[in-house]
């Protein structure tokens, strides 16, 4: 069996983490589990990332051969945009997948606390210079680009609903984030089966709460789809010796329609 542990890790500490658990058995890949927070996935307060293969490892009787993270990781401190940022932003800026900019505040210390916590569990970064690491940074905008040979980023954030159709409705521009999950799903299914039974679509009257916790959860579901495709050979890193973004290779043919 292989195990991977996908986290959506959230920048700030007042904001969940989705988390999403795959395994590989007899050649075949699946979804295991998702959760909304850390805590859920502990069932209690998350003292320490140092937990979490312990808690994967009770789970799937196995500790994760592969951590991927949403969020900016590095060997150094990070102050500033890095090699991976402008690689990436390079690669993808001109399909609307550029990187963020992370600083010495955000996330800062809780990057560094992750990176250096997993770390003493032997999870270190993987880079140019450590090809085998164990701890991967991901991004699902530029991963999502090639999983779904999409040509630019896919408009799938409900914070973001406004910006991407400002002249229509709330009830247009949820109906139109359905179909943009809709789309990722099934992708993620043929993936990961399992996926769909695991992540419900939140109902058309959810709270805006409930849908930042779905969006979560897909993404985190995203990052375990990386991991996947990091352990398989068909991932690109983007970056140098000290920290590296890994992005899906372009897939052929996929059908990706509804």
């Amino acid at each position: 069996m292989t195990v991977v542990l996908g986290i959506d890790a959230a920048w700030t500490a007042h904001n969940p983490s989705g988390l999403a658990l795959a395994t590989q058995d007899q050649g075949k890949w699946s979804l295991h589990s998702v959760w909304p927070s850390y805590a859920d996935f502990l069932d209690a307060p998350m003292p320490s990332a140092a937990d979490l293969p312990d808690r994967v490892a009770s789970l799937c009787g196995r500790y994760p051969d592969l951590i991927a993270v949403d969020m900016p990781l590095s060997d150094l401190p990070i102050t500033a945009r890095r090699a991976a940022d402008r690689e990436v932003s390079r690669a993808y800026g001109g399909r609307a997948a550029a990187t963020h900019s992370p600083s010495a505040l955000r996330p800062g210390p809780i990057a560094d606390r992750m990176r250096q916590e997993l770390g003493s569990r032997g999870y270190e970064l993987r880079h140019s210079a450590r090809p085998d690491g164990r701890l991967a940074e991901v991004y699902p905008h530029p991963a999502l680009i090639e999983l779904l040979q999409a040509p630019r980023r896919l408009p799938y954030k409900i914070q973001r609903a406004g910006k991407y159709w400002p002249d229509l409705p709330p009830s247009a521009r949820r109906a139109n984030l359905r179909i943009e999950w809709t789309r990722i799903l099934k992708t993620l299914e043929n993936l990961l089966p399992g996926t769909r039974n695991a992540l419900a679509m939140p109902p058309t009257d959810a709270s805006l709460a409930s849908l930042k916790y779905f969006e979560d959860q897909l993404d985190a579901i995203i990052c375990a789809a990386v991991a996947v495709e990091i352990i398989e050979g068909r991932a690109t890193s983007y970056g140098d010796a000290t920290a590296a973004v890994w992005i899906p290779t372009p897939r052929p043919c996929a059908d990706v329609s509804l």
